[in-house]
């Protein structure tokens, strides 16, 4: 009996890779840090270029806007402070009780603000791109 076909490799790897947590990837974009991606090894810059090269050829000639790209965190809505609130579209005011009520651009009242969470704007914990080479954490032992 012959032996069975292997199952074949799929034909998204990076829509599978992408689509299960990933740092740095949400459903529309994949963030690169430039500070990581300038530490990596010679041979994986060489490459990782060679397929930026790829995609800008194949895909420059469409109307690529510029991106401001902002370092963001999923917060509770109780633990930001009033910048925070303001850039993810909340504001905290006290309510006729005297207690600390939360509502949305359309003042709409959240009701339960200690358990929304929301993403918002966080200094950068990664190093920037002046900040040199960022050694990678060594591989586990065999």
């Amino acid at each position: 009996m012959p032996p069975e076909p292997p199952t074949p490799a799929s034909t998204t790897p990076l829509q599978d890779y992408l689509d299960r947590p990933a740092p740095g990837a949400i459903p529309g974009y994949v963030v690169v840090p430039r500070s990581l991606a300038q530490s990596m090894p010679l041979r994986w810059q060489q490459v990782f270029v060679g397929l930026l090269a790829d995609l800008h050829d194949a895909y420059g000639d469409l109307p690529w806007p510029e991106y401001n790209v902002i370092p963001s965190r999923w917060e509770l809505l109780t633990d930001l402070d009033e910048d925070q609130l303001a850039q993810a579209g909340f504001h905290a005011d006290l309510g006729p009780d005297g207690e600390l009520e939360f509502r949305d651009r359309a003042e709409n009242l959240v009701p339960d603000p200690g358990s929304h969470r929301v993403l918002a704007a966080v200094t950068d914990p990664l190093p920037s791109v002046d900040a040199g080479r960022v050694p990678p954490r060594p591989a586990p032992p065999l």
